[in-house]
């Protein structure tokens, strides 16, 4: 039921806390005034002033509560509205101009209920303002309604005082039941979700994160909407309880209603028109246009939302884009790109670098009575077009999804593998490798296009975009031993004194043995009946190997030139490969992440401030512990130890590295030459000379070069340590 209760008009604008609800403060101004700083200097209004104020059709139910600061020129002021304790900054004679908007500053046929406004702002036409505090030079032109709730937590999911706990926000993440909430908060990164969300069984860490995010923020009531210097919000319906940044530019939105958005003027971010955004959280430098609708999310910095989007229960890592689809109660790391109307995306972990193709129904086919599914994706995740899949699924990092309705669930653990649901067959193909033998210009180029794409500022946080990292070469190890396993099993009756790991690996090595003559099978990868054939077995495993030694000697060849690692003379400390787990796109070895997780709960930890140090700290860490990471599995994959690598040893590891970064550079300009040599590409050019000007010649590709002078200074350098 609508309703509406009626007070006398000399109340309008005050007794925003109601008595009750009035705790610290001694009045319900103290946070107001706080929030608005003590360098401000207001005065009454004279008689003579209010008198030409009156003259121009401007009302106030109390003059003696609108005040001033010098210079004032009421001329500027004109057919508006004022109740309650209203300020106002110095003017100026002049007016605002942004892009082709131009306006006056002063007040102008507007309705101003209890708010201070900032030196030189120009607001037109905003037909109800309560209880906003405005910056310097800001333009407000034709808004409806702009008002604050006295319990305002601005997209923060927080408690004020005298609340129940029931009107808590929280973004429901991962899983559609809520089993994963967490608390939203301004300042979250996806690493801070990424350990909320897990971990749910430790009930004393759930409840310490909790807390230290309610320390976090006041719990007084109180609090007006804030808009930042140099905003411009214009043409729009409903903003209520925000917090803006400035520079912020804001236009034709519908309802803007509980968020926080940050913005400054080396990353200001802009939502555009018809954009419906509740209860959330927006970064420096995004970009929200063309009828997007966001409720209850997390946008991180320098992403975009466009064209429709719909991001709910979700929170979207840095530098991604998700247009005209649909995503909700997903976790998605930095990097995700998400562009197709008919993409839906449910109840999923994605660790970023991800792509989600036209058709793709990631999770909406649920397989039980609950909406309690997850599917998990590790880095580079690309499922194709119309691809279906159902909860619970997990994929390893790179794997690729050929188009078709997958009705089992998945459990992909071979990383930079291609999929492929064969229904004519009734089995699941899979090719291991097949990013590395198939199409390594769209492999390799991952890292140099996400490392351009990252716009952040303030780059404190080590985001891992290199195909070549820990988390990958972990998986790669793991990978050998199943495919040896799944090679030894197929040949079991041909050798029953050893273990199926040993044999497979002998025929593994052994290039003149035919595997091609029985299917190779893997269990425990899809929960059905059906077979899971093995293809091209030999070919993954020789190069996986080979990519694991390059992954290692290049770390070697940077240590060597730079003297970091010790010398073949002095010895090179032997180390262990550790395991790194992906928190929010930064590669943490799990250790880190154990003692963090101990600290929290032991109170070493007491704030989001601590443990986003410890962040940075671990990123500057970081290049260091790949490189030992990267020895570690040189020495593995080589069964060397460092303590035996001679000058010798290190010469051959070097100049295996120099073939295997030519093969790379082969393999990258073959996989883009295709393009340019399937005559069906040429159907809709005139000539090849049409073709090359609209797509560009292949010797001429930007990615080409770069790989080619990537490759010379790369042989330079092994000469230069070679030659020592």
């Amino acid at each position: 039921m609508t309703f509406i209760s009626k007070e006398p008009l000399h109340n309008l604008g005050y007794g925003f806390i109601p008595e009750k609800e009035v705790s610290h403060p001694t009045n319900e101004y103290d946070i107001r005034n706080q929030q608005l700083g003590t360098d401000n200097e207001f005065r009454e209004l004279t008689s003579q002033e209010i008198q030409q104020l009156i003259n121009q059709l401007n009302y106030s139910s109390d003059w003696s509560k609108v005040r001033v600061s010098d210079p004032f020129f009421p001329e500027q002021i004109q057919h508006s509205k004022f109740y309650g304790l209203v300020r106002l900054g110095p003017m100026e004679q002049t007016y605002l101009s942004y892009r082709d908007l131009r306006l006056p500053t002063g007040i102008y046929s507007s309705t101003i209920v209890s708010s201070d406004i900032g030196a030189c702002c120009a607001i037109h036409h905003v037909r109800y303002m309560a209880h906003f505090i405005i910056g310097e030079q800001v333009i407000l032109s034709n808004i409806n309604e702009m008002e604050t709730s006295n319990n305002a937590k601005f997209g923060n999911g927080i408690l004020k005082e005298g609340e129940s706990p029931d009107k808590r926000i929280w973004m429901e993440l991962c899983n559609e039941n809520g089993g994963r909430s967490v608390v939203p908060f301004d300042g979250m990164q996806a690493a801070d979700v990424y350990l909320w969300s897990r971990h749910r069984e430790d009930s004393i860490f759930q409840n310490r994160l909790l807390e230290i995010t309610d320390r976090h923020f006041s719990v007084q009531r109180g609090h007006y909407s804030t808009i930042a210097d140099n905003v411009v919000l214009k043409n729009s319906n409903t903003i209520k309880d925000v917090k803006i940044g400035s520079y912020a530019y804001i236009k034709g939105v519908n309802k803007l209603k509980n968020v926080t958005v940050n913005s400054s003027k080396e990353a200001f971010t802009q939502i555009g028109e018809g954009c419906e955004i509740v209860n959330g959280i927006i970064g420096y430098g995004c970009r929200v246009f063309y009828g997007v609708k966001a409720v209850r999310f997390i946008l991180s910095s320098h992403s975009q939302l466009k064209y429709g989007a719909r991001l709910i229960n979700s929170f979207l890592g840095d530098n991604s884009t998700i247009s005209c689809c649909e995503v909700l109660n997903s976790l998605l790391f930095p990097s995700h790109e998400q562009h197709h109307n008919n993409s839906f995306l449910c109840a999923a972990l994605i660790k970023g670098q991800s792509n989600m193709a036209a058709g793709a129904t990631i999770g909406s086919n649920h397989n039980s009575r609950a909406a309690d599914g997850e599917i998990i994706a590790g880095r580079g995740f690309w499922p194709g077009l119309c691809v279906s899949i159902k909860h619970n699924s997990k994929f390893a990092s790179y794997t690729l999804l050929v188009k078709g309705d997958f009705l089992h669930e998945l459990d992909i653990r071979i990383p930079f593998s291609l999929v492929s649901n064969e229904a004519d067959k009734n089995r699941l193909l899979i090719v291991p490798g097949y990013w590395f033998l198939y199409n390594m210009y769209a492999l390799m180029r991952n890292t140099t296009k996400f490392n351009d794409r990252d716009k952040r500022t303030l780059k404190n946080q080590y985001l891992e975009y290199d195909v070549l990292a820990p988390d990958t070469v972990n998986e790669m190890f793991s990978a050998l031993h199943e495919i040896e396993i799944a090679v030894g099993k197929t040949w079991a009756d041909t050798a029953l004194e050893t273990t199926p790991q040993l044999l497979g690996r002998k025929l593994l090595m052994d290039t003149g043995f035919d595997l091609n003559k029985r299917e190779i099978y893997l269990t425990d990868t899809e929960f059905s009946n059906r077979k899971v054939v093995l293809v091209k077995a030999r070919e993954c495993y020789q190069t996986f190997k080979r990519m694991i030694h390059y992954y290692g000697a290049v770390h070697l060849a940077d240590c060597l030139e730079k003297g970091t690692c010790g010398t073949p003379e002095s010895g090179i400390s032997p180390k262990e490969r550790e395991q790194f787990d992906n928190i929010g796109g930064q590669l943490i070895p799990q250790q880190h992440i154990t003692t963090l997780i101990q600290d929290i709960k032991t109170e070493k930890v007491n704030s989001w401030n601590q443990v986003h140090q410890r962040y940075h700290i671990w990123s500057k860490l970081y290049p260091q512990s790949k490189t030992d990471h990267a020895l570690a599995s040189l020495a593995e994959i080589t069964q060397t130890s460092p303590t035996d690598w001679d000058i010798d040893f290190i010469k051959h590891v070097l100049a295996q590295s120099l073939d295997t970064k030519k093969w790379i550079y082969s393999e990258i300009k073959k996989s883009r030459g295709k393009d340019y040599e399937n005559p069906f590409r040429m159907l809709t050019y005139n000539s090849k000379e049409e073709m090359e000007k609209v797509v560009g010649k292949l010797e001429e590709n930007s990615f080409l070069i770069k790989q080619q002078e990537e490759f010379n200074r790369y042989e330079e350098k092994i000469i230069k340590i070679t030659t020592k």
